[in-house]
């Protein structure tokens, strides 16, 4: 993270804030637009309250509303002190599937429409990524012959970044995005129900045959094996857990 700074240079100015009924989400687009096109990293302090009343030209309950608008959709954060202000934080796929989760929530979308989204996703990001011949899974995948299968936590941290890794070998930033969020609204809804333990095994082996197959340019085994895993996991969620295959996506 770069030292905090204030983002403001001296006689730069801002693009004009369009009137209208919605004067504090017009003026959010634009300090988005200043934090794109000045490519801001996370940490920079943009300028004071005083300074954005005065090169805006807004009142100050609108740039609040501005700034809270920012922080609700996880864009900056309040950095509290004297030398404090609205300061840029990394914004990462948990704040977006955090709010797709609200609209799935309103909309009545259900665990099995969101599996279903997966198994038709997920293949689709194996097929990228073995395209690619991406290598960031190899020597990351735990041996299935000598993993602690049997231990919750050891399992789950074996387990817990390969799909979000796939999804980020696929070169596609849009994909990446929307896939990493269904999976984090995915580990949100399932809560730690861990595969059962005489399957985990089977599924580290699994993984690294779809990691072997991504890494060696196989793109139709990836793919295909993708599939195979997520609906074995589908299965046994509606097997073991029927009450959760139709249940409405929480908004969390």
């Amino acid at each position: 993270m770069s030292t905090p700074g204030r983002a403001r240079e001296a006689g730069a100015s801002p693009r004009p804030i369009k009137r209208g009924a919605k004067v504090a989400e017009a003026l959010a687009q634009e300090i988005v637009h200043e934090i794109v096109s000045r490519k801001l990293p996370p940490g920079t302090l943009l300028s004071s309250e005083a300074q954005m009343l005065e090169d805006y030209g807004v009142g100050r309950g609108s740039l609040r509303e501005a700034l809270r608008i920012l922080e609700v959709h996880g864009l900056i954060t309040m950095k509290p002190g004297r030398n404090g202000g609205p300061m840029v934080i990394e914004v990462g796929s948990r704040d977006y599937g955090r709010m797709s989760s609200l609209f799935f929530h309103i909309g009545g979308v259900t665990f099995r429409q969101l599996v279903e989204a997966r198994l038709s996703l997920e293949p689709m990001m194996a097929r990228l990524a073995a395209e690619r011949r991406g290598q960031e899974l190899v020597g990351t995948i735990v041996d299935p012959e000598t993993a602690h299968v049997d231990d919750d936590a050891a399992y789950f941290d074996a387990t817990k970044d390969f799909h979000l890794t796939v999804a980020a070998m696929s070169g596609n930033p849009v994909l990446n995005l929307i896939s990493a969020s269904l999976e984090g609204i995915f580990r949100d809804q399932v809560n730690g129900l861990l595969s059962p333990a005489d399957d985990r095994r089977h599924v580290l082996e699994v993984h690294t045959a779809i990691a072997d197959a991504i890494s060696s340019g196989d793109a139709d085994a990836a793919e295909k094996l993708m599939r195979e895993h997520m609906q074995e996991y589908a299965d046994w969620v509606e097997q073991r857990h029927p009450q959760l295959v139709d249940a409405i996506i929480d908004w969390r």
